[in-house]
């Protein structure tokens, strides 16, 4: 035996060279370090229904804690399906067009993942979710940015229509927005599928957001259009709807060729999803009140959270939907998004997240977002921190 080998570890070149330490754990990190509200990354403060937990528990302990099918546990995908049909129109087999997935994330990987190939163009609108770009880059496509209208974070259907050509496999589209709180009306969703219509683009439908529509709008899923829903994976999550970001739970909804693609993947990727979560969902959702009542339990914050901004220089721009309120700081601050971030952080005790963090290039137009899914008294003490500016 070489009494002289070497303890080296190979070098690698990297998969994703522009990846490195995220905003949100960047932000998040500073604001435990100063005792800063962190009204940076997404995520509620407070507790879930209990009767969801005991749900859960009950299906512990009534055994229910081994392997559930692939394709989520027969229940869950049946009130999902029911679910899709009350709210949107469409009906979806559960046996053949719903997957549960280990969240939203999981799920858009595994849909482009599955339909993705070197080579393949995929369009994306910023600004956008970190994890999209590394997907499609990881699925060895191409990212094709196409910048929303900045100022209202509309979409701009003649950026998107030159930007699509032959080598177009995908357009990932979000609606309520992250991290701009735009919601996509009827009339765009009617262009996008006037425009989609000749070609065989797929759209990924990234509807986390879904049940966080405000003042009285509906959400337009792709479900609501045959013409999207027929290309589309559509994509939603139980953490946001149900205040349990950290079980990790959603589901794709998919015409049964596109699911049959996507199932390929995501065998391979995750398997399978907890099962006792899983059972305690299905049982839950028995009960359509937790979603239906979601807007208005969410509008409250938002007014609260506007109302005590409307005391600073901030700009407020519209929340339409989802948990986010985007604010302009040019009156407040000649600091850089990210730099006043950090100042704002450290010096008022307050975090938020840069605009620029969801470009590719950094893009600063002096805005930034918090997230108002706190308690009241969470969003109180962050106010009274504001409004020192």
């Amino acid at each position: 035996m070489n009494s002289e080998v070497s303890e080296r570890t190979p070098v690698l070149q990297t998969k994703l060279p522009a990846v490195g330490t995220t905003i949100f754990t960047v932000m998040s990190a500073l604001a435990t370090e100063t005792g800063a509200v962190n009204l940076g990354q997404g995520f509620p403060d407070f507790d879930c229904d209990p009767r969801l937990v005991q749900a859960v528990t009950d299906a512990m302990t009534q055994g229910l804690n081994q392997y559930p099918p692939m394709t989520g546990v027969p229940g869950l995908r049946a009130a999902v399906a029911g679910k899709i049909e009350a709210m949107y129109g469409r009906s979806y087999d559960p046996a053949s067009e719903i997957t549960i997935t280990a969240g939203a994330t999981q799920a858009i990987i595994t849909a482009i993942l599955a339909v993705v190939r070197p080579g393949d163009e995929v369009i994306v609108l910023e600004p956008c979710y970190d994890s999209y770009v590394p997907n499609i880059e990881l699925a060895g496509g191409t990212v094709v940015r196409v910048p929303l209208v900045p100022g209202t974070f509309r979409p701009d259907f003649e950026k998107i229509a030159a930007a699509i050509n032959s080598k177009t496999r995908a357009i990932l589209v979000n609606s309520p927005h992250n991290p701009s709180a735009t919601v996509w009306s009827q009339a765009e969703m009617l262009k996008l599928q006037d425009l989609l219509d000749p070609t065989d683009v797929l759209l990924i439908s990234d509807e986390v957001y879904e049940h966080m529509v405000f003042d009285g709008e509906d959400h337009q899923s792709a479900a609501r259009f045959p013409g999207l829903a027929a290309r589309a994976f559509i994509v939603s999550s139980f953490g946001k709807t149900y205040h349990v970001t950290g079980w990790k739970v959603g589901y794709v909804a998919a015409p049964a060729s596109l699911t049959a693609e996507f199932r390929k993947v995501h065998q391979f990727n995750v398997f399978t999803v907890n099962t006792p979560v899983q059972h305690g969902l299905a049982a839950y959702m028995a009960d359509p009140q937790p979603h239906l009542q979601l807007p208005a339990f969410y509008q409250r914050k938002r007014d609260l959270f506007r109302t005590g901004l409307a005391r600073t220089k901030f700009k407020i721009l519209p929340s339409q939907g989802s948990y986010f309120q985007c604010v302009d700081i040019s009156e407040v601050s000649d600091l850089a998004e990210d730099e006043f971030c950090k100042w704002l952080t450290t010096e008022i005790g307050v975090a938020a997240i840069p605009l620029s963090a969801f470009y590719g290039n950094g893009f600063d137009q002096r805005v930034v977002r918090f997230c108002f899914a706190k308690k009241e008294e969470t969003l109180n003490t962050a106010l009274d921190r504001l409004a020192r500016l």
